[in-house]
């Protein structure tokens, strides 16, 4: 019985000598696979992922006012109805303006990241248990403590290293409980998962996370956990930091997207727990708060020591370290 498979070279000599119909579907198949290899290549994802944003960002504006309109709609006092819908007009045009904001900052991100994916491939056999990196070490049941005045307050902050552990996509992550408090009440409850690969890059998974007010919970937006929802690790510390290096430290797209620039590696920074010489500084952003900038100094052994509000002015400053 003869060989009935087709294939593209024997299609090809049929197609010199009179196509027969197999082999001008598999040659149309491989035009078409062609043209969408083709068109692949030429998206630029980082951009499209943007638009994707602001869409959605748009979208949320919309039905965020729609749902203030309907509570207007329901307020029996005529001008305090009229308030309510003139409120709920300039909070809709508040929110387009920051779906705007983001937009632009994650255009300009993109301009620095390229036209690539984000979609890191994370290998658990790249992952060593503990995190060394003298820029960000995590000894296991230590607690860094920071303190400032900020114009909300007094932040008092425990950074706990835990001895707990997460796995997140196969890889064992140590747990950090960062509680912070202002003027002594409880503002925000955290764990923090991060994981130090094979070259020295530490790699932040997730966060569960939860703002307080009087006590009680008012918020856990920000949480995610890589892996899940398409959300993705980023790398909060660099094994070997250049100049000029800008990365992702997270990316839960509309939810967690900080970004870090390294701006000096030569910085000198004193504060409550010491004087500490040549300190890598970042510069952090993120299109979810497309006004807040950050300076952000790391000493050599110790790790954060100083975190600086480029807007406001607050600097939190390292104080001490309990040891483990």
């Amino acid at each position: 019985m003869s060989n009935m498979t087709t294939s593209p070279t024997r299609c090809f000599v049929h197609l010199l000598n009179g196509a027969r119909k197999s082999c001008i579907i598999v040659g149309l198949a491989i035009i078409i696979l062609g043209l969408v290899e083709f068109a692949e290549a030429a998206t630029d994802f980082c951009q499209k992922t943007a638009q994707d944003a602001l869409q959605g960002c748009q979208d949320a504006a919309e039905s965020g006012r729609s749902v203030a309109q309907g509570k207007c709609d329901n307020v029996s006092d005529p001008i305090a109805r009229a308030d309510c819908r003139k409120q709920a007009a300039a909070d809709f045009q508040d929110a387009l303006q920051t779906c705007q904001d983001g937009y632009a900052s994650r255009q300009a991100a993109c301009q620095k990241f390229g036209p690539a994916r984000y979609d890191p491939v994370i290998d658990p056999a790249n992952f060593v248990r503990h995190v060394t990196n003298p820029f960000f070490p995590l000894p296991p049941g230590q607690t860094f403590v920071y303190e400032g005045h900020t114009k909300d307050g007094f932040v008092h902050n425990d950074f706990i290293v835990t001895r707990k552990t997460k796995v997140i996509l196969g890889v064992t992550c140590t747990e950090v409980h960062d509680v912070v408090y202002l003027d002594g009440e409880l503002a925000e409850d955290t764990l923090d998962w991060y994981a130090q690969d094979n070259q020295g890059n530490v790699w932040y998974f997730g966060e569960s996370t939860a703002e307080f007010e009087d006590g009680r919970p008012v918020t856990v937006e920000g949480s995610f956990t890589a892996g899940v929802n398409g959300d993705k690790p980023g790398i909060i510390m660099e094994a070997h930091s250049v100049l000029g290096d800008f990365y992702r430290q997270e990316f839960a797209l509309a939810t967690a997207e900080d970004n870090a620039l390294v701006v000096s590696l030569d910085t000198t920074v004193k504060v409550p727990a010491g004087l500490f010489h040549h300190c890598l500084k970042t510069q952090e952003t993120t299109p979810l708060e497309p006004d807040a900038l950050e300076n952000k100094f790391y000493a050599s052994g110790v790790g954060n020591v100083l975190t600086v509000d480029r807007r406001t002015g607050d600097r939190i400053k390292l104080v001490k370290i309990h040891p483990n």
